[in-house]
């Protein structure tokens, strides 16, 4: 069974049936914008950055590489996850956290009421404060936003999800996840254009009126998509490797869809659902996915100027807005 990064929730697993033969395929609307037309990376795009939230990934250097392209005119959206800080805090109540596995194989979180509630203190409260104290502490006017406020990131809930226990497919109800579909870009826009930098983390808000659990690489690649901007993933890793054990092996520039295939198929752990957003953020408007080691100095700036691995928005064979989503879980 293979575990992922930062973010292990199931936050858009889907069941809609409870016939557990039926693997049929489920379509997911990744944002707003139907019938979008790809658009070319420019200075002027919005830069979304993904920081990860992995015990190994430290903000520092991202934060001022944050500071320096601000104060160059660029339009930052900062989005961060933060499960291992979760993990903590449910340990030190004593409390241990719930894992699932997929009838795909993937281990991820089950985020029940218990868990729901540590996320939205930890989250919001906690960890997206740090960081927007930190960002202001460099000189940004950081702005902190779950996705909760002014409806930023909703969609539907998902209250069940399908796991294998026991050699056996079940429905595991009470998780508290959605699935994005909408983002508040008017919102977004109206604080780049009064010079804040928002500062975006999850819970979403669901359709029924309850914040809840959703995957933080997802919610990167629905705001990147929904503003038509580049989307920066940094993580603790330099990119995507055809042999994770070899540094030559990094995979740099991706640009057709064959090529695409080859970086799903070296994707593996955390990375599968990494590829999985940046697919997502590509159908949906965004110009470019990279890729890029958190740690590196000037991490953003780097990524932006060559490093890390580039997707194009070209990789991505369909231009549908509706996904195949029967692996996505988290």
């Amino acid at each position: 069974m293979e575990q992922t990064d930062d973010e292990l929730d199931f936050a858009e697993t889907d069941v809609r049936s409870e016939d557990m033969s039926n693997d049929a395929h489920i379509g997911q609307e990744v944002n707003s914008n139907s019938g979008h037309e790809k658009k070319v990376a420019h200075p002027d795009n919005p830069v979304v950055i993904k920081i990860g939230g992995a015990r190994a990934v430290d903000p520092a250097d991202a934060v001022e590489d944050i500071a320096t392209l601000v104060a160059d005119g660029r339009d930052i959206i900062v989005v961060h996850g933060g499960s291992t800080a979760v993990d903590k805090t449910l340990e030190a109540l004593g409390e241990e956290p719930t894992y699932v596995e997929t009838p795909q194989g993937i281990v991820g979180r089950f985020t029940d009421e218990r868990t729901m509630e540590v996320f939205s203190m930890v989250l919001p409260g906690k960890i997206n404060t740090d960081l927007t104290v930190s960002l202001q502490s460099a000189g940004v006017d950081a702005l902190g936003l779950s996705g909760v406020d002014g409806e930023l990131l909703c969609g539907p809930r998902k209250s069940a999800v399908r796991i294998v226990e026991d050699g056996r497919k079940k429905i595991k109800r009470g998780d508290h996840s959605g699935m994005i579909e909408t983002v508040n870009e008017s919102l977004l826009t109206t604080l780049l254009q009064n010079d804040y930098t928002p500062v975006v983390t999850v819970p979403m808000l669901a359709d029924d009126g309850v914040a809840v659990n959703a995957d933080a690489d997802r919610a990167a690649a629905a705001i990147a998509g929904a503003l038509g901007g580049e989307l920066v993933v940094l993580t603790d890793v330099a990119g995507v490797y055809r042999d994770p054990d070899t540094e030559s092996t990094l995979i740099e520039s991706v640009q057709t869809p064959a090529e695409f295939d080859i970086l799903n198929d070296a994707a593996e752990g955390f990375m599968t659902k990494k590829i999985m957003a940046a697919e997502e953020a590509l159908n949906s408007g965004a110009t470019t996915v990279i890729i890029a080691n958190a740690n590196a100095a000037e991490p953003i700036t780097a990524a932006l100027a060559g490093r890390g691995t580039h997707i194009d928005t070209n990789a991505v064979e369909s231009e549908m807005n509706v996904i195949d989503t029967q692996e996505q879980t988290q």
